[in-house]
């Protein structure tokens, strides 16, 4: 048993609050928006190229402690250390012990892509075993076929991978996309991502799903010539216009693209940077992303 305690905080104090009720003996911190599901509600982004969000307005800051701590102490000790006039308000919640590899586990079902394809965490059973099975763990890198974005351009390789093509995978974390594009039929698929983690787990799950000799990967620092009949970047809108000219010059003379990791209102954005080579169009919609898609 565990003591969950939350505490309102204003953003300027919320950091400092944290770090003094880790001091104080707090197992573990976090803040979060504390208008969330509500008109209030604040959204952040993150990308490359843009300053860091602040943190909300209203935060809160949710501590956890050892049953039997004497809370009220430490979270008025945590609060004089950062500073607060008087004891902000909070309350305390008991958590109980769960078997948490499970709880984890059942937020990860099986997801269906299309008419053939699935994406099978390893403690599933494939729900239809006839059909395209990409074994598939949460893991360090992005990418469980989960997100709106991973979810738009699976479709779109099911719609558009023909036996023996080739395929870019710019951006590839986990390697999902790029094991999709194998196990559909692409002959030859090349994964780019900065991150070595990344770069690893793709392996790692190429092997897992055995498509080791159709998938290579690489950075994109590694000088590359080649061009690709199919290629698919879903990454973020900053990076999507900064590397467009990159991007671009992978795609084979009639060969297509598709762009995701985009939100509805950045779209246009990235058509414009796009247009001096590709001729974007919003190829389809989910949850507020877009996945931007043409041919060159």
């Amino acid at each position: 048993m565990w003591l969950s305690v939350s505490i309102q905080a204003d953003a300027g104090r919320a950091e400092a609050l944290s770090e003094a009720l880790l001091e104080a003996g707090a197992l573990s911190v976090s803040i979060e928006d504390a208008d969330a599901g509500t008109a209030a509600e604040t959204p952040q982004f993150g990308e490359p190229g843009q300053s860091p969000a602040s943190l909300w307005a209203h935060s809160r800051v949710i501590a956890l402690f050892e049953s039997g701590a004497a809370v009220g102490e430490l979270v008025t000790a945590a609060a004089a250390a950062a500073a607060f006039e008087t004891v902000p308000p909070f309350g305390v919640d008991e958590v109980a012990e769960q078997n948490w590899v499970q709880l984890t586990q059942n937020q990860f079902a099986p997801l269906r892509i299309g008419e053939r394809l699935w994406i099978v965490p390893s403690w599933h059973e494939a729900p239809d075993p006839d059909a395209i099975n990409i074994q598939l763990d949460p893991g360090m890198a992005f990418g469980t076929g989960s997100h709106p974005t991973t979810h738009l351009c699976l479709e779109w390789l099911c719609e558009n991978v023909r036996p023996g093509c080739s395929v870019l995978d710019y951006g590839c974390g986990s390697g999902i996309l790029g094991i999709a594009a194998a196990r559909l039929g692409a002959k030859a698929v090349l994964g780019l991502d900065i991150d070595e983690h990344a770069l690893e787990t793709a392996r790692d799950n190429a092997a897992r799903n055995g498509v080791a000799d159709a998938l290579r990967t690489q950075r994109p620092d590694t000088p590359l010539e080649a061009t690709f009949d199919l290629v698919v970047a879903n990454i973020l809108t900053n990076p999507l216009c900064a590397l467009a000219p990159a991007i671009a010059a992978r795609i084979a003379d009639g060969g297509r693209v598709a762009l995701s990791g985009v939100l509805e209102q950045q779209a246009a954005q990235v058509i414009a940077a796009w247009a001096p080579w590709v001729a974007l169009g919003i190829g389809a919609a989910r949850e507020g992303w877009v996945r931007l898609q043409g041919r060159r």
